[in-house]
């Protein structure tokens, strides 16, 4: 079995992924009404992805009961920065800021965003000058 952390899911493994890390655990029939039913798949194909992604480890089944409970077996925010990471190297040529450009671009962010952005930065240059600063010293 693939490490989880070597699968990079669908789209369809994500829609999935997204119903339990908001829902918690849930039964197939739960995963089915909140996406199967929208984008026109049947119950038995939401059945059999839940089951090819358990496989995956992306979830896990807890067969204690006759109904069956998923649970996302990978973390949200581990997987979304493996998808960003993944997109950054495909799409952006390894460019985080270009990754960025394009999605400030795409979309108007609101000024909560564009203020949670800014703190963003700060943390991170924080953290650059913090580690500069430890490393200058430890070299002194």
């Amino acid at each position: 079995m693939p490490s989880t952390s070597s699968v990079t899911p669908t789209s369809a493994e994500i829609e999935i992924l997204a119903v339990l890390w908001e829902r918690g655990p849930s039964t197939v029939r739960d995963v089915y009404v909140a996406t199967g039913e929208a984008r026109g798949a049947g119950y038995t194909t939401t059945l059999k992805l839940m089951q090819i992604m358990a496989e995956k480890r992306l979830l896990t089944r807890d067969t204690a009961r006759r109904t069956h409970v998923y649970r996302a077996g990978v973390r949200q925010k581990t997987t979304r920065r493996g998808l960003a990471r993944n997109l950054i190297e495909r799409a952006f040529g390894g460019s985080a800021v270009a990754l960025a450009a394009e999605a400030l671009a795409g979309a108007r962010p609101s000024a909560d965003e564009i203020a949670e952005l800014r703190r963003m930065l700060d943390a991170y240059d924080a953290a650059d000058s913090d580690a500069g600063a430890a490393k200058r010293k430890g070299s002194g």
